[in-house]
C-alpha cells in the first residue's frame, strides 16, 4: 500500500509528457491506429472467408447447412489473423526503420535543401524531426503491408496443405473446421516469436 502512494505522488509531481516523449512512446508501444486496425479487421475477415469458398466449391459443403460453422469459424480466424497482423508489424517496424534510415536521411535532407533556397538554413533539431517523423511513417506503412502479406500468404498456404493432403480422410465439415483454426492458431502462434 505504501508502494502505491509512493508511486502516485511520483507521477503527480513529474512534468506532463512532452511532445517528443509522446511520439517516442507511441513509436515502441504495441498499440496501432485506429485506422490501421481497422485495415487489419477487414482484411484478416476476407482472408479468414476464402476457406469458405474453397469448402463451398471444392468440397460441396452447402452453406445453408454449414452457415453457423461458417460464421464461427471465420470469427475466430478473423481474431487471430488481426493479432498476428499486429505482432508481426510490431517486430517489422524498428528493423524496417533501422534499414531505411540512409534512404529517407538523404530524401529528407533534399526536401530541406531545396526549401532552404526561400528559408535560411533549418534548426538541425527541425532536420532531425523532420527526419525521425519520415523515417517511422515509412517503417510504419512498409510493416503494414508486409505483415498483411506473409501472414495472409502464411494462411492460405497452411490451409491448403492442411485441407488437401493432412485432412484429406476426415469428413468436410471436419476439414473445414481442422485446417481453418489450424491454420489461423499457427500463424498467430508464430507470429509471437521474435526474428
Amino acid at each position: 500500500l505504501q508502494h502505491y502512494f509512493i508511486q502516485s505522488n511520483l507521477r503527480t509531481m513529474s512534468a506532463p509528457l512532452t511532445a517528443e516523449e509522446e511520439i517516442l512512446l507511441n513509436d515502441f508501444s504495441r498499440k496501432v491506429p485506429r485506422s490501421t486496425s481497422i485495415l487489419f479487421h477487414l482484411n484478416a475477415l476476407f482472408v479468414s472467408a476464402l476457406p469458405i469458398w474453397l469448402f463451398w466449391r471444392i468440397q460441396q459443403l452447402e452453406l445453408n447447412t454449414y452457415g453457423i460453422m461458417f460464421g464461427i469459424v471465420t470469427l475466430i480466424s478473423t481474431f487471430l489473423m488481426s493479432l498476428a497482423y499486429k505482432n508481426v508489424k510490431y517486430s517489422l517496424k524498428h528493423k524496417i526503420a533501422q534499414r531505411r534510415h540512409a534512404g529517407v536521411t538523404a530524401e529528407v535532407m533534399q526536401q530541406v535543401a531545396d526549401a532552404s533556397s526561400e528559408k535560411k538554413k533549418a534548426v538541425k533539431k527541425e532536420k532531425d524531426d523532420r527526419v525521425l517523423f519520415k523515417k517511422t511513417e515509412v517503417a510504419d506503412l512498409e510493416a503494414t503491408h508486409f505483415s498483411i502479406f506473409y501472414n495472409n500468404a502464411l494462411f492460405l498456404f497452411l490451409t491448403i496443405i492442411l485441407s488437401f493432403y493432412v485432412l484429406k480422410n476426415f469428413s468436410a465439415g471436419a476439414n473445414y473446421l481442422g485446417s481453418s483454426v489450424t491454420s489461423a492458431c499457427i500463424v498467430a502462434f508464430l507470429s509471437t516469436g521474435s526474428n
